[in-house]
């Protein structure tokens, strides 16, 4: 049984007070307390009767937090924050400014299952799932300490469609109106390609931006770059991203990490183009950013210019991202990286 009130969504605390005898609206204040008011105490939750919190104490209920263990700040802004777990792993996090803009990058595990080789986070090995809790509670504690973000990309450590089910209820979390209360349209859910869970995102109650981690239209490329892909082959793929696209009508991102004489030719251009082109969809182009015994180099950035040149012109719209936060670790695909050092000491990965 769960114990912890901040997992729960307003729905499922309504539930629980009901059945331990209160009334439905004490769900609203709990909610409220937990999730916009960011209190982890519940003999602060002065609303509620002093007899009810005991009760709740009583019966083992808490409110669970993450500790903050160590922020590190790259010349370009770009922050990155080590918690850690109650089980005593840990997660990263990083919150990102671009014109006036603050995106924050959340992780949904400890580790990654998925084993992406031009990627530091897929060679740590799968720990667990987080919870919606924890995954929450990245965006209060780094809202607490640097201000409010406008974004949100569950883009950091792990498969969020490999934990659907947190994933989801986090999402209906930080959307409610008596909580964070963020819009769908600011918050994106990046997927490496697991076509099921794709489906079965179109019944979630909150529906996000959904990008898909794609960097090669070559099957067969693909697979040597994302050991995932040999159990999720591009048809099966482009056959779930079609059928979730007619049932919500909403734009996909493509994620593209441009890599050196891998996949950044002009057919690998012209391939991209065939599989995506008659879709409402745009690509981002990534700079590939390295980590210790990484077998690939970035491509050089007329390279990628070049590559974005031929997307445009088919009609795609593209944007290259460019390296943020590297100095500390905290671009895409280094997440963990520094973990990376003490595992190839073992002779791991």
């Amino acid at each position: 049984m769960d114990y912890d009130l901040k997992n729960k969504t307003r729905a499922e605390l309504a539930e629980l007070v009901v059945g331990l005898g209160q009334k439905p609206y004490c769900a609203d204040y709990l909610f409220t307390f937990i999730h916009q008011k960011h209190i982890s105490n519940l003999d602060r939750i002065t609303p509620l009767s002093k007899s009810f919190r005991k009760q709740l104490a009583d019966s083992g209920y808490r409110i669970s937090s993450l500790t903050l263990l160590e922020k590190q700040t790259d010349p370009d802004g770009t922050a990155k924050y080590l918690f850690g777990l109650p089980d005593g792993g840990s997660i990263e996090s990083v919150r990102l400014t671009d014109k006036g803009r603050v995106t924050l990058c959340l992780s949904t595990q400890s580790g990654c299952r998925m084993g992406c080789r031009f990627c530091a986070t897929g060679r740590i090995p799968f720990e667990r799932n987080l919870t919606a809790a924890e995954i929450v509670e990245q965006v209060y504690q780094i809202e607490s300490e640097s201000g409010p973000a406008d974004n949100l990309v569950y883009m950091g450590m792990g498969e969020p469609l490999d934990n659907a089910e947190e994933t989801a209820r986090s999402l209906e979390i930080l959307h409610d109106e008596k909580g964070r209360f963020l819009g769908m349209r600011h918050i994106t859910v990046s997927t490496c390609g697991l076509a099921e869970p794709i489906r079965r995102m179109t019944e979630w109650t909150v529906q996000p931006r959904l990008a898909i981690s794609l960097h090669s239209a070559d099957n067969l490329l693909r697979q040597e770059l994302m050991p995932i892909a040999r159990k999720e082959p591009l048809k099966r793929l482009m056959e779930a991203i079609r059928y979730y696209q007619k049932q919500t009508g909403r734009r996909v991102t493509f994620e593209y990490c441009m890599l050196k004489d891998t996949n950044d030719s002009h057919e690998d251009a012209t391939l991209l183009i065939r599989l995506i082109g008659n879709l409402k969809a745009n690509v981002n182009l990534i700079e590939m950013n390295p980590y210790p015994g990484c077998p690939y180099e970035g491509s050089p950035p007329a390279r990628i210019k070049a590559f974005a040149a031929r997307l445009e012109k088919a009609g795609i719209e593209t944007v290259i991202r460019f390296k943020r936060g590297r100095s500390i670790l905290a671009a895409c695909g280094q997440l963990g990286a520094q973990r990376l050092k003490g595992l190839d000491k073992k002779g791991s990965g």
